[in-house]
């Protein structure tokens, strides 16, 4: 199978605090891995490093794409490369235009990629398709990014730019935090719509209850700034069960 994403003995800390403490993981083409762990055990940590959010330093360790570092990278350059993260609290962008924000990011994209930008009425098109599928109407297209939103619409609004980028590598921080039950559908959905051979996907959640509508193909448990166990879906089961103390002291 194809790696998409390696993670190598990685070591990240805040300031002088050590948080990750030696992450192996391998995601390959067409697999979707859940991590799970309690707070504070180094899931968000682990997202912001790998997409390489300023403020946290790796002390060891290595990320791969395809079979290539992407330590030295920006986070706009590894976003280019294929990787996208949906953030546990999406941030408001006033005076920031969702269509023109939209299109800018896919033509980033598209130009990366080799390929021709995308005009105004194609992407129009295209958005609207794609808005349809995760119940975003017209109204939110137009306002600025993510601004007035619900939690709900912001996480939505998250899937539709996924949808549009079509990433190779998906991270999802705690996308459900926050989420109704029919929000919660509503992001399941869209993020099953995008499951595919050539993609992979890193879901991070506190909960089980969202792989009971993405159901992983792994399941990781993180605590202590280590990966303590991995298995197959019936690992979060397990943690519904008994909680992360039944799985691993440390935890």
């Amino acid at each position: 199978m194809t790696a998409l994403l390696e993670i190598r003995d990685l070591h990240a800390s805040v300031g002088d605090t050590p948080i990750l403490k030696g992450i192996n993981l391998t995601l390959n083409a067409g697999e979707v891995h859940a991590i799970m762990g309690p707070n504070g055990s180094g899931k968000s940590t682990m997202s912001y490093v790998l997409a390489g959010r300023n403020g946290y330093e790796i002390t060891g360790g290595d990320v791969l794409i395809n079979g290539e570092s992407v330590l030295e990278l920006s986070p706009d350059e590894r976003a280019r490369a294929g990787m996208f993260l949906a953030f546990q609290y999406p941030v408001e962008l006033p005076g920031v235009g969702g269509m023109s924000f939209l299109r800018a990011a896919v033509n980033a994209r598209r130009v990366e990629a080799g390929e021709e930008e995308v005009d105004q009425l194609a992407f129009v098109k295209m958005v609207r398709a794609k808005a349809g599928e995760l119940d975003i109407n017209d109204d939110m297209l137009k306002r600025a990014v993510n601004v007035g939103f619900s939690g709900g619409e912001k996480k939505r609004y998250e899937i539709l730019q996924m949808a549009l980028l079509e990433p190779t590598i998906s991270i999802l921080d705690e996308t459900d935090s926050g989420l109704d039950v029919d929000a919660l559908k509503i992001v399941s959905d869209g993020v099953n719509m995008l499951r595919a051979p050539e993609r992979t996907m890193l879901v991070i959640t506190h909960y089980q209850r969202l792989l009971n509508h993405i159901v992983p193909d792994h399941v990781h448990i993180l605590a202590g700034g280590k990966i303590r166990k991995s298995g197959g879906k019936e690992l979060a089961l397990q943690v519904e069960e008994t909680g992360y103390a039944g799985i691993d002291d440390a935890a």
